[in-house]
């Protein structure tokens, strides 16, 4: 966790005018500076920027807040994410609480150079890049780069007096039963990002006919594959713009269809997709299209990430790629036509489980429809009560069976991602939002406060609790209706839902016929005594 002061000390260097137009253009009008919004379409700037204030609001949409909200909600990144990169913006270093550091990235910066450079004088990479349609202009926008040999890697770290330490700790070399080794031998390199531009690890393919074709960097502190897609740090803006994204398997596959045109292709690394992906993958709200081959694997892979969306209420569909072809192929033989109508015509995500699932059986087989009927009905009940209904017939007329035996009941066991707009409470979900937006209060609130607190929205209080990064949450973060309030009022608001709590609790403890004397005495005392600390705004916030 960032320390509050060094939070402070880079807060001091920010000039909202200067982060700002380092994104967007802006035009000096009085003491202000204006622009049109970046957050929603328009032709009359209503964008201001107050350097006086140092904040920013939109007279159209409502957006607004300072240099780190502006950040946060102009990438699309997390409270840290904002504060590392503005922090990386301004060259100010950051420290952290719990004798964490941040880990220096420049030994992994240099190698990725020195991978770089080596690929300018290896003829046969340069040649098989080549061979896969694979621009210069590509080469050097992706950072394309090749390794030698392990020695070659481990003399480069010796000679430019680069910390060994620090290169195992990127999974850069390794020690093996012969001494240090170098993880990528051979291979043509393709560095990996994080979304806020911070190289944590490489992908490398084999140019040698190694029986690894790909291989990745290892799992480290700042590289988890089930967290990172690959090419998500240039493809971010015209994911956001274009409020769609394209997930493909390959890193050939992003590069390619970026050359092409399709800036907003990103690959998973070699992984299937996964929960730990969606936060990331859900930023801008995106239609998602999963684009994978038409093998055995990739169908695979394409069923269990169209049952992973669809449960997290994904838009979007799949493409499959036939006769042994994949999206870099089809670039490569200059079929962009046929791939732009592939993209834009893709199986929705409910309806391809449920092909993926029936094309099982043998539907002449009575037993094994009956199997088929029982794995749909099973699938639709994980689905909001309108998908079933929506989806049933559908089942019903792919077995040729009657309507009434697909079963459509509402199943409770998924939180939706959404908010009851019919039931909501705007303090409660404030709250929620403020403790997104600063999680060192989160940490010292949530020692008193409780999810049985919040009259209507203690699930989203319990959903922020088990992980700040749900996609449910994102909506909040992002709902310019809700308030994100300072100490002070995060205190009042605070004392307004908790107080009631505590009353009530008083009330159940005199009437309880479960407690003795004794232990009526000291619980009273206790709530009464936290019921004074509220009063007084002393119990939650100190």
């Amino acid at each position: 966790m960032i320390t509050k002061e060094s939070i402070e000390n880079l807060k001091s260097h920010l000039d909202i005018v200067d982060v700002v137009s380092q994104f967007i253009e802006l035009k000096k009008s009085g003491a202000n500076f204006k622009a049109c919004c970046p957050f929603h379409g328009e032709d009359t700037p209503s964008f201001v920027v107050s350097p006086v204030k140092q904040i920013y609001h939109c007279f159209g949409c409502g957006a607004g807040g300072d240099s780190i909200k502006f950040v946060m909600e102009h990438e699309k990144l997390s409270y840290p994410e904002a504060l590392e990169k503005l922090a990386s913006m301004t060259n100010v270093s950051l420290q952290y609480d719990n004798n964490q550091k941040k880990i220096d990235s420049s030994i992994i910066v240099k190698v990725n150079e020195y991978y770089q450079k080596l690929l300018t004088h290896n003829e046969e990479s340069k040649k098989y890049l080549k061979s896969r349609g694979i621009s210069d202009f590509s080469i050097e926008k992706f950072e394309i780069g090749y390794a030698a040999s392990s020695n070659d890697t481990i003399n480069f770290l010796k000679t430019n007096f680069l910390n060994l330490a620090d290169a195992k700790e990127f999974g850069i070399i390794d020690t093996g039963q012969n001494g240090l080794y170098a993880r990528f031998i051979d291979r043509i390199t393709f560095p990996i990002y994080t979304i806020s531009g911070t190289v944590v690890g490489f992908g490398g393919r084999t140019i040698s006919g190694h029986n690894a074709k790909y291989v990745n960097s290892p799992q480290t502190k700042v590289f988890n594959k089930s967290r990172l897609l690959y090419g998500y740090n240039l493809a971010k803006e015209s994911i956001y713009k274009q409020k769609s994204v394209i997930v493909t398997e390959g890193y050939l596959d992003v590069i390619m269809l970026h050359q092409a045109g399709f800036s907003n292709a990103i690959a998973t690394l070699g992984t299937a997709l996964t929960k730990e992906h969606l936060p990331l993958l859900s930023r801008g709200e995106p239609k998602v299209v999963v684009a994978y081959d038409g093998d055995k694997a990739g169908i695979n892979a394409a069923y269990k990430a169209s049952l992973l969306l669809s449960h997290s209420q994904f838009q979007g569909g799949v493409v499959i790629f036939k006769d042994g072809q994949d999206p870099a192929d089809m670039v490569n033989a200059n079929k962009l036509d046929e791939l732009n109508l592939m993209f834009n015509k893709t199986t929705p995500f409910i309806v391809f489980v449920l092909d993926f699932i029936i094309d099982k059986y043998n539907l002449d087989n009575p037993q094994e429809k009956q199997s088929a009927l029982k794995e749909t009905n099973e699938y639709l009940k994980t689905l909001s009560p309108i998908l079933q209904e929506e989806y049933s017939s559908m089942i019903a007329r792919k077995l040729n069976v009657n309507a009434q035996l697909v079963q459509v009941q509402h199943y409770e066991n998924q939180r939706s991602s959404n908010v009851n707009l019919s039931s909501i409470d705007i303090s409660e979900l404030s709250i929620i939002k403020t403790l997104l937006d600063n999680k060192e209060l989160l940490s010292e609130v949530s020692k008193e406060l409780i999810p049985e607190m919040f009259e209507i929205h203690g699930k989203e209080y319990i959903t922020l609790l088990e992980n700040a990064e749900d996609p449910s949450l994102i909506g909040l973060m992002l709902n310019e209706h809700l308030i994100s309030y300072t100490k002070e009022e995060l205190s009042n608001q605070l004392s307004i839902i908790m107080s009631p709590f505590y009353k009530k609790k008083l009330q159940q403890i005199k009437y309880s016929e479960d407690l003795k004397f004794r232990e009526k005495a000291m619980q009273t005392r206790e709530i009464q005594y936290k019921l004074r600390e509220l009063n007084c705004k002393k119990l939650i916030i100190g």
